[in-house]
């Protein structure tokens, strides 16, 4: 057994040796639901104020509106509740230093974890890799401000999304910790 595997569970048995959420309502009490990224410095129970019970989270690679991201966002509402989502994106986001092509290219050579470093992304496992990365779109970004913004805009423009949720777009800054309102994600989120 491997010791993360080990610490894992000996964590869930103090958790649970004191647990007493068993009676929690499955819709969340606050009633809103956060679409953000799954980066490890992110808690956003501790920087939204949440306690178990009182939203959904929803986390992706780059906080990103993916099709399977707004399927979430609409069960949220649709058989949940929810009726505020907020879009979360984050400062120093690892989406932002690759490529879809870069991507494709480090797995075409193998399936190992690939290095960075001031020269770029490099491989350096032995194989073998394959090019199905070619055919997803991984979803990196350039800019973050105006990620956030399409994020909001894609969600906004859904069929399946009601135009009275308010969709709200921030940056969570890691070095902070501060929300940072993104102006034109909160303009394009407005309720219709």
């Amino acid at each position: 057994m491997s010791q993360i595997l080990t610490d894992v569970l000996a964590a869930n048995q103090t958790y649970v040796s004191s647990f007493d959420k068993g009676s929690l309502a499955l819709p969340p009490a606050r009633g809103f639901a956060i679409l953000t990224c799954m980066d490890a410095r992110l808690d956003p129970a501790k920087y939204a104020g949440l306690s178990e019970g009182d939203a959904h989270v929803i986390r992706n690679a780059g906080g990103r509106a993916s099709d399977d991201a707004i399927r979430s966002l609409v069960i949220s509402h649709k058989l949940l509740g929810t009726n505020e989502w907020f879009v979360i994106h984050h400062t120093n986001c690892g989406m932002e230093l690759f490529t879809n092509e870069i991507m494709a290219g480090l797995l075409d050579n193998s399936l190992d974890t690939a290095t960075v470093d001031q020269s770029g992304w490099h491989d350096v496992g032995q194989g073998p890799g394959s090019g199905e990365g070619h055919y997803i779109n991984w979803l990196t970004f350039k800019n973050l401000e105006a990620s956030v913004t399409e994020d909001v805009q894609r969600i906004r423009r859904h069929a399946l999304v009601p135009g009275y949720i308010p969709v709200y777009g921030f940056v969570y800054d890691v070095k902070t910790g501060k929300l940072i309102e993104v102006a034109d994600a909160m303009k394009a989120g407005s309720p219709l």
